[in-house]
């Protein structure tokens, strides 16, 4: 009896606890607890997840390297292709027909008076009127002009061939086809030759440096060029372009530093580099400067502490017609011309200009130039000069 009262007893107490559990666990206000979820598994990329395991990996729990991103290559630099400019020898009779379109009418004016019937002294005046008007000078036209009437006296009755013969050869013996016209670009021993180029501002002294580069690196010429214009760095910048377009060297200083001292450089570079040719591109300066003229001295003196100085280019704008008569009496005083460069010969410019600045220098004119091309730039020839201007 007594065993089974304590069975009472226990059961009784173990349904009081369960009572008290189920009160516990669903009494009023009381919040659920938060599911128990399974762990998550890793995410990995969307090409590790497609990868199959290679042989020998662990299908699971293996690690996975993906290698660096690859940079894009960066774009390579463009060198530009050195251009090869076509030979000197030539030039002035292929741009012959550029000089005719703006030459022309001096010749056809001459002819034309020259071939009347009758020579009257205002025939004669018309003729030294068009021959001073086309800038060649009045020294020049007096003895083109007499030359001219005693030929037509002596020969009587004129034909259109003779009165053109007449004509070509007095323009002829005033151009003076006997003149070196040779660039001094040789240069004796192991040194290169220099060449200077001078002239006021405007006349294209950069550009003709830049063609004449071209030209002599068609002939088959090293050059060296020397950016001596250090007051604008335009004209470094110019000269340098046309240096690279052909493969020549540029020597260039700080932007208003000495001039001299970078005309010494280029040479210094032409002479370690056993170049061919230097040649100095100098500023603009105004012929009324002293300063500026003589400064000009300097740069050649500086020069020939290293080399001789075997041309000196003076550039005339052609268009400037008798104006450049002083310009070039000055420079010739500053430093010893040897040699003009006449540009924009095929625009409004007078073809007498050619006669009458060699007169007045006594230094003939060895370049023209005939256009704006970058090989435009042609050893002068008097006679394919004059039969532009006469015509066919």
């Amino acid at each position: 009896m007594e065993g089974y009262l304590a069975v009472i007893v226990i059961v009784a107490v173990v349904a009081l606890l369960a009572a008290g559990g189920l009160f516990l666990l669903f009494r009023p206000g009381r919040k659920a607890p938060p599911p128990v979820l399974p762990p998550e598994a890793p995410t990995l990329p969307e090409e590790e997840e497609k990868r199959p395991a290679a042989a020998g990996e662990e299908a699971e729990g293996a690690t996975t390297t993906l290698p660096p991103p690859v940079k894009p290559a960066e774009p390579a630099v463009v060198v530009p292709e050195i251009e090869v400019p076509p030979p000197s020898a030539g030039r002035m009779v292929r741009l012959r027909s550029r000089l005719a379109r703006s030459q022309n009418a001096l010749g056809r004016g001459l002819l034309e008076l020259l071939s009347r019937d009758r020579l009257d002294d205002e025939v004669w005046d018309e003729i030294e009127e068009s021959l001073i008007t086309a800038d060649v000078g009045v020294a020049p036209t007096q003895a083109i002009v007499e030359e001219l009437r005693t030929r037509v006296k002596v020969l009587g009755s004129r034909t259109h061939d003779e009165v053109r013969g007449l004509l070509r050869e007095q323009l002829l013996a005033q151009i003076n086809p006997d003149l070196d016209r040779t660039l001094n670009v040789v240069a004796p021993g192991e040194r290169p030759a220099v060449v200077l180029v001078v002239g006021v501002n405007g006349t294209g002294k950069t550009t003709t440096t830049g063609k004449l580069a071209r030209s002599l690196i068609g002939d088959g010429k090293k050059v060296v060029l020397g950016a001596a214009d250090t007051f604008r760095a335009a004209a470094a910048d110019q000269l340098q372009t046309w240096g690279e377009r052909v493969g020549a060297d540029t020597v260039r200083g700080p932007e208003g530093g000495d001039p001299a001292s970078v005309a010494f450089d280029a040479v210094a570079r032409g002479i370690e580099e056993k170049v061919d040719v230097v040649i100095v591109d100098t500023a603009g300066r105004l012929h009324t400067k002293t300063g500026l003229m003589d400064e000009l001295g300097k740069v050649k003196r500086v020069i020939e502490k290293k080399a001789t100085v075997d041309e000196v280019l003076l550039v005339l704008d052609a268009t400037t017609g008798q104006n450049g008569m002083r310009q070039a009496q000055v420079f010739g005083e500053a430093v010893n011309i040897t040699g003009i460069a006449l540009t924009k010969l095929d625009g409004t410019a007078k073809g007498g200009i050619v006669i009458s600045v060699q007169r007045e220098l006594g230094v003939p004119v060895k370049l023209v130039g005939l256009g704006e091309g970058p090989d435009d730039l042609a050893p002068f020839d008097p006679e394919v000069f004059v039969d532009a201007i006469l015509g066919d």
